[in-house]
């Protein structure tokens, strides 16, 4: 949720040269890391966050030039390499050649294959037909590969419509409770540890600047997100930041539930930056789930598993 500097890269052995890259683009972030054919890291980082919705509609244009910049600095972070695999937010199948064509000609390599980011969030945590995924980042999603390679998904279907759980719907649930208290009570915000460091991190408690900074041009999903860090501060101290993060956790059992009651019985693995916010969060989904249900934080980094999945692709 945190946006996060520039990680330096790696120095890799003299000579080293990584087989393949893999990509881990979000709304806040995009993660990335290169590895030999051994699986060893030889380097890696993290650059801003972007989605494959920016390269649709009338801004498609700006879009592309965006992601192309972003490449750029990947590329002259990560060195060559030979194959990429890269997981997107916001991916759709026939954005599929533009993004390919982007990935290869930004990174020089030979293989480039592109999936969604959820799909890849799968593959770092199961093989396919064992488990199922829930990701709250930004957004929420829950995913399942299915053991004839099939996406099965409940969820993601973004701020407009649902992204329950995710960072973003916790951010605006946030600011609903804030900003109608202070429609009852003006002032009230300073008694409510949540509207302190909510308006700390907005930089004031004026209406103007939080209506600036949600509605402005500047603004994204993913930097409205990162409210959710100061409502997850407050929740040990404040009764209404902590029901938002236990309404959260049982938003994201339902999509978990609504996987098992289509596919039956499996693990469920938990990715994404909301888990680590507050542990109410996973302790409200794990009471959600039918008692013994095997649950664990995926702790694999999609960005490697993506960079492995890249040297597997390779043509000897």
């Amino acid at each position: 949720m945190q946006p996060m500097q520039p990680m330096h890269p790696a120095h890799p052995a003299p000579g080293a040269r990584g087989c393949g890259l893999g990509l881990d683009a979000g709304g806040t972030q995009t993660r990335w890391a290169v590895t030999d054919a051994s699986g060893a890291v030889l380097r890696q980082g993290q650059v801003a966050g972007f989605s494959a919705l920016q390269l649709q509609g009338a801004a498609g244009q700006m879009g592309i030039k965006a992601v192309a910049a972003l490449l750029a600095e990947i590329a002259a972070a990560a060195g060559p390499v030979q194959a990429v695999v890269a997981g997107l937010t916001g991916f759709d199948a026939a954005q599929g050649p533009l993004l390919s064509g982007l990935l290869a000609q930004a990174l020089g390599a030979g293989a480039v294959h592109v999936m969604s980011d959820i799909e890849l969030a799968c593959h770092a945590a199961f093989a396919p037909g064992e488990g199922y995924v829930v990701y709250a980042g930004t957004g929420s999603i829950a995913a399942f590969v299915d053991a004839d390679g099939v996406l099965q998904r409940a969820g993601g279907r973004g701020a407009l419509i649902d992204d329950a759980g995710g960072g973003h719907w916790i951010a605006r649930h946030a600011l609903r409770h804030i900003w109608r208290g202070e429609d009852a009570a003006p002032g009230s915000w300073q008694g409510s540890a949540m509207a302190r460091r909510v308006f700390e991190r907005l930089g004031g408690s004026d209406w103007a600047l939080t209506r600036q900074w949600v509605y402005g041009a500047a603004a994204s999903r993913g930097e409205i997100g990162t409210l959710a860090l100061a409502v997850a501060a407050a929740a040990d101290e404040d009764p209404a930041a902590a029901a938002i993060l236990q309404a959260a956790g049982a938003e994201l059992a339902r999509l978990a539930l609504a996987l098992l009651q289509r596919f039956g019985a499996r693990p469920v693995a938990l990715a994404g930056r909301v888990f680590d916010l507050h542990p109410v969060i996973r302790a409200r989904l794990q009471q959600a789930l039918p008692a013994g249900m095997p649950l664990h934080r995926l702790m694999r980094a999609a960005e490697i598993e993506a960079a492995q999945m890249a040297c597997k692709r390779i043509t000897p």
